[in-house]
């Protein structure tokens, strides 16, 4: 074998040349090829203390990781010779059509993670055609969100206050503002115990001490944009201030009850959505209590340690109620096969709020997209791989949950 010295013009070509039209933070992103590398990037542009708000969990982190286990026991079991040229990824969701299985949920504190904030969330979603949420302890007003994004599907979770007539004005308030759906968060009668957030005395609005002058030299960027961009606070709210596990219970009602729907209902006019469903038991009494759909959920094993993972729950769930009320589930969704996943085993959707708060801090509304982009992609091979060109299709795969 006869060998040379290669040319240069062959050479060149293979090495190839960064994209200048492009941001160097836009050609980072490009080469995440999947949530768990957006996480990486995510982790190096932020603070601790905000990366560890959003990573985090309550107390042994059992609950979370039990969420993320669950996935990884799913067993599908793929139809060949089927035609998946093109797929079809729609889904009805309380009376209109997302465009795919999935929709983006509330989150507090999100202005946290990037001053862009929620904003820049809702205009992912209303490009790519799927609902989301603005939480109660949102960063962004539910009236400037509805200015900012008004082509956005909106909807607005709401933490039952002790003061009932803050929860009353925000209902109306976010009727007034066109969201058509209501999530009633149930997992908060007090605010889960999270060691991260207690280590880092992380508190509402970020406060200045010896340490967070060390962490500025580190993060000047996430800095920079806190410092010169409105003070961080609850947007909806009027007491906004203090450690945040303080602030939630507080803000959070211990004695609100299945009796408090029909209360509910008096208020609000649109679809109604019941958020932190942990039994069999508690989704057949929401359902008689008639709420239009329910969502499992552990609050991202946020709250109650040592819970159970949603997904486990998912199957005997749909089965009980899934032909009353729509059922949906969240909680340790990184992946579009776990979106496919979920759909197979009963949801009609899933929520998912970790993966873009990840987008979120790595790169702003850029990150929040390039995260839907991996999960739209994933959910469109997994159908494809599976043999189901559509939605209903997918909920007549074969899929299980293997043995532990």
């Amino acid at each position: 074998m006869k060998r040379r010295l290669p040319r240069p013009n062959e050479v060149l070509p293979l090495i190839g040349a960064p994209d200048l039209r492009t941001s160097p933070l836009q050609r980072r992103l490009s080469r995440c090829a999947t949530v768990m590398d957006v996480r990486a990037v995510a982790r190096r542009r932020v603070p601790r203390a905000v990366f560890d708000y959003v990573d985090g969990a309550a107390m042994s982190g059992t609950s979370l990781r039990r969420s993320r286990d669950a996935f990884r026991r799913v067993e599908f079991t793929p139809r060949v010779l089927r035609d998946v040229s093109t797929v079809d990824t729609r889904v009805e969701v309380l009376g209109a059509t997302n465009a795919l299985p999935f929709l983006l949920a509330p989150t507090g504190f999100t202005r946290m993670m990037n001053a862009a904030g929620e904003p820049a969330v809702a205009r992912v979603a209303a490009e790519r055609g799927i609902a989301y949420g603005l939480s109660t302890l949102g960063t962004t007003s539910i009236e400037d969100l509805a200015a900012a994004v008004p082509e956005c599907r909106r909807w607005f979770q709401l933490y039952v206050s002790r003061d009932r007539e803050i929860a009353a004005d925000l209902m109306h308030r976010a009727q007034a503002a066109g969201c058509d759906t209501l999530i009633l968060t149930v997992d908060t009668a007090v605010g889960g115990i999270r060691p991260r957030e207690v280590r880092h005395g992380l508190t509402i609005p970020p406060r200045l001490h010896l340490g967070t002058l060390a962490d500025m030299a580190t993060h000047p960027s996430w800095w920079f944009d806190a410092l010169t961009t409105e003070p961080l606070a609850f947007a909806n709210l009027t007491s906004t201030s203090g450690p945040v596990g303080d602030l939630l219970t507080r803000m959070f009602d211990p004695t609100v009850t299945l009796a408090d729907i029909p209360w509910i209902r008096e208020h609000w006019q649109g679809s109604l959505v019941v958020k932190g469903i942990q039994s069999v038991a508690d989704a057949e009494l929401a359902t008689e209590a008639g709420v239009d759909g329910i969502v499992l959920s552990n609050h991202g094993g946020r709250q109650l340690d040592m819970g159970a993972a949603p997904l486990e729950l998912l199957p005997d769930v749909a089965a009980r109620v899934g032909e009353r009320v729509e059922v949906y589930v969240d909680g340790g969704v990184m992946s579009g096969a776990d979106v496919v996943a979920a759909v197979a085993l009963g949801a009609r959707g899933v929520l998912i709020g970790r993966a873009y708060l990840y987008g979120l801090m790595a790169g702003g509304e850029s990150g929040v997209a390039r995260v839907v982009d991996i999960l739209e992609k994933e959910v469109r091979v997994t159908m494809q791989l599976l043999g189901a060109p559509t939605i209903s299709d997918v909920r007549q795969a074969q899929v299980r949950l293997r043995p532990v």
